[in-house]
This record gives C-alpha cells, structure tokens and sequence, in this order.
C-alpha cells in the first residue's frame, strides 16, 4: 500500500523540518546568528494513465491518473534579515548595518566569512575574531593605546600618550556575494565561499550595497522566538497527521488480511 510509505516520507521530512527550527531555537542568542528554513520537494508519480492518453472510445482523457509517492526533504535556505542591536561598550565589537561579512583568516591559511562581530585583540595587537581569526585586511592596534573608535566606514582610529589628535590604525571593510544563500556554513558563527555564491566582492562598508558598522554594539540572531514555535505546532500536526495515515492504512490492510478467515 502505497499510503504507507509516503506518509512514512512525511514524517522524515518533518522532522527534519523540526531539526531545522530547534537549530534556530537554540541560536537565539548567537551574535550575527541569521535563521534557516527548510524547503521540500514531492517525489516522483506513478502514472496510471497519462493525460491526453487515448481512452476506450477512441477520445482523449482530459486529466490523467498519477498518485504521488511522498515528499523529500530538498533545501535549507538562510534567512539574511537584519538582527537586533545591542550596545556592549566593547572597545573593538563592532555590528553590521546591512549586507556584507567581516573577512577572516583561518589557521590552514583559507578564508572564511563571519556576520559576528565580536572583536578583540591577540598578543601582536591584530584584530581577531573571539575565536583568534585574524580579519583581514589586518588591523594593528598599538600597546600604548588609549582609545579606540570605529567609524562607520570601518575606519579604525586610537588615541596615544601624549598625541592630541588620533590616527588611524588600520580599516575594516566587507565582504558581499552575488548569492549569500549559497555560503556554506561551517559553525563557529563562520560562513565559506561556495561556487554556488557567485562572485566576491570587497570594499569599504557603506559603499556597492554594503552595510555600515557600528562601534561598541553587536547585531543578534535574526531568529523570532514566536514564529519558530508557531512553526513547531504546525510541524507537530503535519506529523501527528502523517502517523495516522499510517495507521489508518495498518488497520485497512489488517481489515483485508482479515478476510481470508
């Protein structure tokens, strides 16, 4: 019985979709954090008889015969809409107001790209991520500082003893792509370059679609605590819906079973 087996791919398929919104969940509080959703395809259909088909008549049916045989899961897509704002007086946190991805180094020498920006400095004074990547272009932050602004345009300015006016030590600037949606996530608040992202393009923020940055605050998860739950309960009942299916179709083919006594 066919009905077995797709409701069986549709329970897959939501749960999947609940693995996808407890990720979100979970994110809640993650700096720069941007929410996924899952998109899902129907599978194949098995044709009993093909629209157009001659009929007995010698006609042609109108409509054909064709049952579906379930659902797979198909994508997960980023949602890129703009987190809220939080003010932390960090010396070096700086928030993304708009497009664009701090570029980072990682250890094996590749790039990566990050919305997260929570800065801070490594023994040398260069600006690294929480995690110790350095951004890049690098910015070097003098011993004797004393303070330290972020421009919009991610000039990077400090004051220093006995200095009346400030200099500038270096500029942070962003990253866009053709197509974000197709960065690959690789945890740690990181995204990498695919293919699928189409061309890399980086300039001073605010200029070519590019966001500005905001000193001494961080951007939050993009992630609605309210539409994820309503999202649950529909999930919880698409998959409640499916396991009756398969019940109603064991009790059917129990009823036929039956006959034979």
């Amino acid at each position: 019985m066919r009905a077995l087996y797709t409701s069986a791919t549709g329970m897959v398929a939501q749960q999947f979709s609940l693995d996808v919104i407890a990720n979100n969940l979970a994110n809640v509080n993650t700096n720069g954090f941007k929410r996924s959703t899952a998109h899902f395809r129907d599978l194949m259909y098995q044709t009993l008889a093909a629209p157009g088909a001659p009929n007995s008549t010698g006609g042609q049916l109108p409509t054909g015969s064709q049952v579906g045989l379930g659902v797979d899961r198909g994508t997960t897509h980023q949602i890129y809409s703009q987190g809220t704002f939080q003010t932390t007086g960090g010396d070096y946190d700086v928030a993304i107001q708009g497009s664009g991805f701090i570029k980072v180094e990682l250890p094996d020498g590749n790039f990566a790209y990050s919305r997260d920006g929570a800065l801070t400095i490594d023994s040398t004074g260069r600006l690294v991520t929480s995690d110790g990547y350095v951004v890049k272009p690098e910015v070097l932050i003098p011993g004797d500082k004393l303070t330290v602004t972020v421009s919009p345009d991610g000039v990077v300015s400090v004051t220093r003893p006995g200095q009346a006016n400030s200099e500038e030590a270096g500029r942070i600037k962003l990253t866009r792509f053709t197509n974000p949606y197709g960065m690959e996530q690789l945890g740690n608040n990181l995204f990498r370059k695919t293919d699928a992202a189409g061309e890399e393009t980086e300039d001073t923020p605010g200029q070519n679609g590019l966001g500005n940055l905001m000193h001494k605050a961080l951007e939050s998860g993009n992630v609605e605590v309210v539409e994820e739950l309503i999202r649950m309960i529909t999930i919880q009942r698409a998959y409640e819906t499916n396991s009756k299916a398969i019940q109603t179709a064991d009790e059917m083919l129990q009823g036929a079973n039956n006959l034979k006594r």
